[in-house]
């Protein structure tokens, strides 16, 4: 027989593990309540943070710096209402119908949005966010850095410097181009363009010039830029940025005809996106020295296969594609990316949301 001592005790086990249990049952089944976000790579711990600190969904991450295989891709967003993805996932028709009427929205970590499906994403009424403005410095310093090291043969220099061709001083030894009294073209003006532009006077540029879809007389007046057409920005620019966006008017733009028409001594930099860039006509265009050199932080495909003629040219350099790789950048891109994510998930305004 038990005594009242011990049935006393009993009781308050069978409560204590009774109320745990019930603890853990309504936590289990808040978190089923709670919106399913998938997030298709390891980003930077900033947006995670949010995002967890949040507890306003259940998070499934891709916890890897490579890219998500796409059949895993597909099984994953199956039901989701959330995807956090960045710009090697391809959103598309396929992807969207998989994961079904849930999907309320879709937040970039890019400031592009080529991958995404654009129509697709509109007709069925999905939110994009993207992460505009925050890259816009750490790729400006990227492009002026690139612009010096193609203009003043920086890689080279090194290489002859490691490998024993460094002897004695020659009058014209790896002499590059500067930009004291130079006119630098801009195609595309937007931020980014302003930012290199006003990164790039002090060392002296005589003139910017620009052409876009149409003026910009706003952002012009921030730098004294002056509007021609694609014709005059090949012809008059002694270097020469793009950082237009990729769009069908804009895909192959960079091509034999815009090369032909630029001077000898002239240097192309590119740090906006590969496709705006037919290859062939730049490689012909470098080789036949037809323009003094070229800097490519974006190429396609990328990464740009190891083999490729491209990299076999000196007055060639290629970065792969790191203008936004700051650590403070990247950290503010995922932030912004997971603050669009919950506000998309709430129905609320997006810090930065795509008009689809």
């Amino acid at each position: 027989m038990w005594n009242r001592f011990q049935v006393k005790a009993l009781k308050r086990v069978l409560i204590s593990e009774f109320n745990t249990w019930n603890k853990l049952d309504t936590m289990q089944k808040t978190q089923q309540a709670l919106p399913r976000v998938y997030v298709t790579r390891r980003v930077p711990p900033e947006g995670l943070k949010i995002l967890r600190q949040s507890g306003m969904c259940n998070i499934e991450l891709w916890d890897s710096d490579d890219p998500v295989p796409r059949q895993e891709l597909l099984k994953k967003v199956s039901g989701v209402d959330g995807l956090l993805c960045v710009l090697t996932e391809k959103i598309d028709a396929e992807l969207l119908n998989i994961a079904g009427p849930n999907l309320k929205v879709v937040s970039t970590m890019s400031v592009g949005y080529d991958h995404l499906s654009r129509d697709e994403l509109k007709k069925r009424g999905i939110r994009v966010g993207y992460t505009p403005d925050v890259l816009t410095d750490s790729v400006a310093e990227l492009t002026v850095a690139l612009l010096l090291a193609t203009s003043r043969r920086l890689i080279e220099a090194v290489n002859e410097a490691k490998n024993g061709g460094w002897g004695t001083w020659r009058t014209m030894w790896l002499c590059g181009y500067e930009l004291s009294q130079s006119t630098v073209g801009i195609l595309g003006l937007g931020r980014i363009g302003v930012a290199i532009a006003k990164r790039l006077k002090p060392f002296g540029v005589k003139r910017f010039i620009y052409t876009d879809v149409a003026p910009r007389p706003e952002l012009a007046a921030q730098i004294q830029a002056e509007y021609v057409s694609l014709d005059e920005l090949a012809k008059e620019s002694d270097f020469l940025a793009v950082c237009c966006a990729l769009t069908p008017e804009t895909q192959g733009i960079c091509n034999s005809a815009l090369f032909n028409k630029m001077k000898n001594t002239s240097i192309f930099i590119n740090t906006s996106r590969g496709a705006v860039v037919n290859q062939d006509d730049l490689y012909n265009a470098l080789t036949s020295g037809q323009i003094a050199g070229a800097g490519l932080d974006v190429t396609v495909p990328e990464p740009l296969p190891t083999d490729h003629p491209l990299f076999e040219l000196k007055n060639c350099v290629i970065l792969p594609h790191i203008a936004s790789a700051t650590i403070a950048t990247r950290n503010a891109m995922s932030a912004l990316a997971a603050n669009n994510l919950l506000a998309g998930l709430k129905g609320e305004a997006m810090l930065k949301e795509l008009k689809l």
